[in-house]
């Protein structure tokens, strides 16, 4: 409860331009003052794009410069579902970029726009036992060979690619030194390079097209997809002013 309202008095505060000069919180002691422009931030964050952290100057109280990496594996849901077919998904992220965050309101509201250079990789597989079937590219398909492992496996990734980027974020403080700060937005990645191969699998009993067949169509479909242009962006985390 006491960091609820922490928050809601920094966002208010903050609202106001900077011509009202200082912040205030509620301290256990009272309410403090602050001075609101530090030009110089450093914070960590997790989010889609993996974990790490960014540097950031502010020009004024209305331009800043941030630059920033994050990597890792990390996801935020198992599996994926692409072109009908739900995939286990393993992603391995590296991105590095630059951004120039626009306040147009000198508060906590800020614009950012700027460049990636994304080398992100999404293995994707999926496994099925005796008895099951899968389906690949609408047509369905099971085990060529009773007892052993079979499925598709591959990957979807965006190599040594720059893309460009656009978010919306907000950076309320809770001290004068620190804050938290939220951002959402996208990459323009163009299509992925996506490779997909099959093991172990044959078509079911009225089915002509051979599992390989229907895997390529598969991977043809995503990767000219519209919606992979797009890698989206969501990510928290915390920033130390000084």
């Amino acid at each position: 409860m006491k960091m609820l309202r922490v928050l809601a008095v920094a966002a208010l505060a903050s609202s106001a331009t900077f011509a009202m000069a200082d912040e205030q919180v509620i301290t256990e002691e009272g309410i403090a003052s602050f001075s609101t422009f530090k030009p110089a931030s450093v914070r960590a964050e997790v989010g889609t794009t993996g974990y790490g952290g960014a540097l950031s100057w502010s020009v004024n109280p209305y331009v800043g410069l941030t630059a920033g990496y994050n990597g890792g594996d990390i996801s935020w849901s198992d599996d994926i579902k692409v072109n009908g077919t739900k995939y286990d998904l393993d992603m391995d992220n590296k991105t590095a970029y630059l951004n120039a965050e626009i306040r147009p309101f000198a508060n906590w509201f800020y614009v950012a726009a700027g460049v990636g250079y994304l080398d992100n990789t999404y293995d994707l597989q999926k496994r099925i036992g005796n008895g099951n079937t899968l389906s690949i590219d609408g047509k369905n398909y099971q085990l060529a060979v009773a007892g052993q492992e079979g499925g598709v496996k591959g990957n979807l990734q965006y190599n040594n690619e720059f893309a460009p980027y656009l978010g919306l974020g907000f950076s309320p403080a809770i001290t004068n030194r620190w804050g938290l700060f939220g951002e959402v937005g996208a990459y323009y990645t163009g299509n992925p390079e996506v490779e997909l191969a099959q093991y172990n699998l044959a078509p079911v009993s009225g089915n002509t097209t051979s599992a390989q067949a229907a895997v390529d169509r598969e991977a043809h479909k995503i990767a000219n997809d519209d919606k992979y242009k797009w890698a989206p962006v969501a990510k928290v985390g915390v920033s130390f002013r000084f």
